[in-house]
C-alpha cells in the first residue's frame, strides 16, 4: 500500500493536550496561514486518554478532531502508546524495563517499557483497538501512527525467558544451538534451555566507550535479532488490532534512519508506508542526509516514504543546537522529496512551554504569532507545495546502482573482537555512497538476498557476514552481466558469526577469484599505499590506504593494483574477476576518498552510468519518474549561486512556473523542480 495522496501532506506533530481550547482555535488559523494540511496527534497522550485501567476519555480528542476537520485539515492519528501512564507503571512494575547493567528503570521518559511485558501488550492493544473503533470512519483520518521511535531493549527475566523460547523455535535442539554458537569455546556448552543467560553488562558484554563489546558474538547478535523482533511485536499487536477494524487507512510508525538497534528491513515488511524522522545537524554533509533518505526508501523496494518529522529551525537534544539558516529548512524539505518523500512534516507545530522539548523548534514559536522568520519560511513552503499539488505524488526513482545494507552484518562487524576497533559499518557504506552522490548518480539500498536484476552495479562494503543464499544471489547477478564490488573484511563468517573455513572470503571466494591469507590491522598513524599496476580510467599512480590490509593471493582474478610497502609490498590490493558476463571487484584495504571516487567513476563509465548534468560541488541532482513524466530536482547546498548547463533540454520550472533551457542560475540554498518538456508539451 502506498499513500497515493491527493497532494503533498504538509504539517506535523501537534500536542493539543498541552494547550487550552482557545489556543486550539488560534492555532487552526495559523495552520491555515502556513499551508498546513495534516496534523499528527496525540503521540504522547496515553495518560489523558486512559486515566485509569477501566476508564477512557476520548471527548477532548473528539473535539480537536472535529475542529481540524472543520478547517479541512487531515489527521495522522497516533495510538499514544510510546509512554505509558504513571498509574500503569505503579500498578504493573514489571512493565518497566531492566537496563544493560541489570538495573530496573523507574517510571519516566518515554518508550520506557519491557517489549515482552504481557500487560503492556494487552493495554496498548486495547487502546489501539478502542481508537480504531471510535475513529475508523472519521473523515479527517488519513494515516495511523503507532507508537513513536521504538528502540527499547530490555534485559529482564521475562525477556530472558522469551529469548529462550525464541531460540528454541530458531534452532530446534540444544545440540544445534551449541553448534551454531560454537559453545565449546570457553566451556560454554549448555545442556538445558534454562541454562542460557542473556548477554548484557553483567554477563557476556561490556561497554567500550560508545560501542558494545561481547565475548560471544553469536549470542549477542541473536539477542539483537530477538530484541528487534520483540519490539516489532509491540507494533504488530496494535497494527493487527487496528487492521481488523479499519482496513482502508495506511498504518506506519516513525523510524530513525540508520538506527542500529532495529532491523528496519524486517520492520518495513509490516508497514503500509515507511515514515522516518530526519534531524541533520548544521555540520552534516548533504550526502549523509541523502543516504538516510535513500535507505528509508529502499526498505520497501523504492516505494515513496513519509518524512514524518524534521525541525523547522533547531533541535533540542544535540550538544549544539544551531538554527537552520535562512532557506535551509526549505532546501532540506525538497531534498527529502527529491529522494522519495511524498510528505513534508515537522516536529513540532507549536513549541512546548516546559520540559526537555521547550527549545525544540516549531512552526509556531513561543511568540505565538506568524510574525517570525521561521513561520514565514514555513508559510512560503506551504504555498509552493500547494502549487505542486499531486504532480509528483507516487513518482519513483530509477536507480541503476545499488548498495547492499544489512543490519545483521552491521551488528556482527561492530561486535567483532578484532582485528581493529576502527571498524565502522556506516562509515564504510557512507564512503561509497558519498562518491556516487557527489556524481549525482541515484542509489537504491537493498537487502543482500534481493532480486538485483534491474541494477548494473551493486556495492557491498564490508560484507563480513554472508548469510544463506546470498553468495548464490550475487553469483547469479554477476553471471548475467552485473558488476559487483566488495571490500576488505568481507566473506568472513556465516549468519551465526562462525568463520567459513577454507580461506577468506569464504562463500565469496569463487565469485571474487581470490584467497585472503591474513589481515593486517594498522594503527591510526600507520598508512600503506595502493599502487596502480597500470592506469585504470583516471586511476594511476599511488593512493594512500590504511586501517586494514588484506594479504591475498590471486586464483581466477587479476590484480589491478598492489600494495606499495611493508612486507607485503607487491601483493594485490585491487582485483577484478571476470565471472560469466560480469565482473567482481575486491578492494583489499581502506583507501583514500580520491581512489574511491576515481574507481567508481571508471566502473560507472563502463556501464554508461553518469549524472544528468555537469555541476559544481555542493549541487545535488536527482530524478523521479511518473508515467511519462520526468521530474529533475536541483538542490544548491552552497552559500553562493551556481550556474547549471541544461544543455539543449527544455523544462518547466514547477516552482517558478517558467520555462527553462540552456543555462540557469540557482541561488544559494535554493531548489528547483524541473519537469521535462517533450515536443513542447508536458
Amino acid at each position: 500500500m502506498s499513500l497515493k495522496l491527493p497532494f503533498i501532506y504538509y504539517g506535523g506533530d501537534y500536542n493539543p493536550d498541552q494547550w487550552t481550547e482557545d489556543i486550539w482555535r488560534e492555532d487552526m488559523s495559523l495552520f491555515k496561514k502556513a499551508g498546513i494540511n495534516i496534523v499528527t496527534l496525540p503521540v504522547f497522550s496515553w495518560a489523558k486518554l486512559q486515566p485509569s485501567e477501566d476508564t477512557y476519555d476520548f471527548l477532548w480528542l473528539d473535539k480537536i478532531l472535529e475542529l481540524l476537520h472543520r478547517y479541512s485539515i487531515n489527521v495522522c492519528l497516533a495510538t499514544s502508546t510510546a509512554a505509558q501512564p504513571a498509574w500503569m507503571s505503579r500498578k504493573y512494575p514489571d512493565m518497566l524495563p531492566v537496563d544493560f547493567d541489570g538495573r530496573q528503570r523507574k517510571h519516566g521518559g518515554r518508550v520506557n517499557f519491557c517489549p515482552n511485558n504481557a500487560k503492556y501488550h494487552e493495554l496498548s492493544t486495547n487502546l489501539a483497538r478502542n481508537l480504531a473503533k471510535r475513529y475508523k470512519d472519521h473523515p479527517a483520518l488519513k494515516v495511523w501512527h503507532i507508537g513513536n521511535e521504538y528502540g527499547n531493549y530490555c534485559y529482564c527475566d521475562t525477556c530472558a525467558s522469551k529469548f529462550r523460547e525464541w531460540l528454541r523455535k530458531r534452532y530446534g535442539t540444544i545440540d544445534e544451538l551449541n553448534r551454531r554458537w560454537n559453545m565449546s569455546f570457553w566451556g560454554h556448552t549448555v545442556y538445558d534451555w534454562d541454562e542460557i543467560v542473556i548477554p548484557s553488562g553483567i554477563s557476556e558484554m561490556w561497554k567500550d566507550g560508545e560501542r558494545m563489546r561481547t565475548c560471544f558474538q553469536g549470542i549477542s547478535i541473536d539477542y539483537n535479532r530477538f530484541m528487534s523482533d520483540s519490539i516489532l511485536s509491540c507494533y504488530l499487536n496494535e497494527y493487527n488490532a487496528i487492521r481488523e477494524i479499519c482496513d482502508h487507512i495506511p498504518i506506519t510508525t516513525n523510524l530513525m534512519g540508520a538506527f542500529k538497534p532495529l532491523d528496519y528491513f524486517k520492520w518495513a515488511e509490516h508497514m503500509d508506508v515507511v515514515s522516518w524522522d530526519n534531524y541533520p545537524s548544521l555540520t552534516e554533509l548533504p550526502g549523509a542526509t541523502a543516504m538516510k533518505h535513500d535507505l528509508m526508501r529502499g526498505l520497501k523496494d523504492g516505494q515513496p516514504f513519509m518524512l514524518m518529522e524534521q525541525t523547522p529551525s533547531q533541535q533540542n537534544w544535540a550538544p549544539y543546537n544551531s538554527l537552520k539558516r535562512p532557506g535551509v529548512m526549505r532546501l532540506l524539505s525538497y531534498q527529502a522529496v527529491a529522494h522519495g518523500a511524498d510528505t513534508v512534516m515537522f516536529f513540532q507545530l507549536r513549541r512546548s512551554i516546559g520540559a526537555c522539548e521547550k527549545f525544540h523548534g516549531a512552526v509556531i514559536a513561543h511568540a505565538g504569532h506568524e510574525n517570525t522568520r521561521v513561520f514565514k519560511e514555513c508559510a512560503a513552503l506551504g504555498e509552493e507545495l500547494k502549487i505542486l499539488g499531486d504532480r509528483i505524488i507516487d513518482s519513483r526513482i530509477h536507480a541503476r546502482v545499488a548498495i547492499i545494507f544489512d543490519w545483521d552484518n552491521w551488528w556482527a562487524v561492530e561486535f567483532s573482537s578484532g582485528p581493529t576497533i576502527e571498524l565502522n559499518y556506516i562509515k564504510q557504506v557512507e564512503k561509497y555512497y558519498m562518491a556516487l552522490h557527489d556524481m549525482n548518480i541515484s542509489v537504491d539500498f537493498v537487502r543482500a538476498d534481493a532480486d538485483m536484476a534491474k541494477y548494473n552495479i551493486v556495492f557491498a562494503p564490508l560484507l563480513y557476514m554472508v548469510k544463506p543464499m546470498v553468495a548464490g544471489n550475487l553469483e547469479k547477478f554477476v553471471k548475467k552481466g552485473g558488476t559487483f564490488v566488495t571490500t576488505f573484511f568481507s566473506g568472513i563468517v556465516d549468519g551465526n558469526d562462525l568463520v567459513t573455513l577454507g580461506g577468506y572470503p569464504g562463500e565469496l571466494r569463487n565469485l571474487l577469484g581470490i584467497w585472503v591469507e591474513e589481515i593486517d590491522a594498522l594503527f591510526p598513524n600507520m598508512k600503506n599505499s595502493i599502487v596502480m599496476d597500470q592506469p585504470y580510467g583516471s586511476l594511476e599512480g599511488s593512493y594512500e590506504c590504511g586501517m586494514l590490509c588484506d594479504l591475498l593471493h590471486l586464483e581466477d582474478a587479476k590484480a589491478l593494483a598492489s600494495y606499495g610497502k611493508d612486507f607485503y609490498a607487491g601483493m594485490p590490493a585491487l582485483t577484478v574477476n571476470e565471472y560469466g558476463r560480469g565482473k567482481a571487484y575486491y578492494i583489499a584495504s581502506d583507501p583514500e576518498e580520491r581512489f574511491i571516487k576515481g574507481f567508481i567513476r571508471q566502473i560507472c563509465s563502463e556501464k554508461g552510468i553518469e549524472g544528468l548534468f555537469e555541476t559544481a560541488p555542493g549541487v545535488e541532482i536527482t530524478q523521479r519518474f511518473k508515467n511519462e513524466s520526468e521530474f529533475t530536482f536541483i538542490l544548491n547546498h552552497n552559500d553562493y549561486p551556481v550556474d547549471i548547463n541544461l544543455k539543449d533540454l527544455n523544462f518547466k520550472d514547477l516552482l517558478a512556473n517558467i520555462d527553462k533551457t540552456g543555462r540557469m542560475t540557482l541561488g544559494a540554498k535554493d531548489a528547483a523542480i524541473l519537469e521535462r518538456i517533450v515536443d513542447n508539451e508536458i
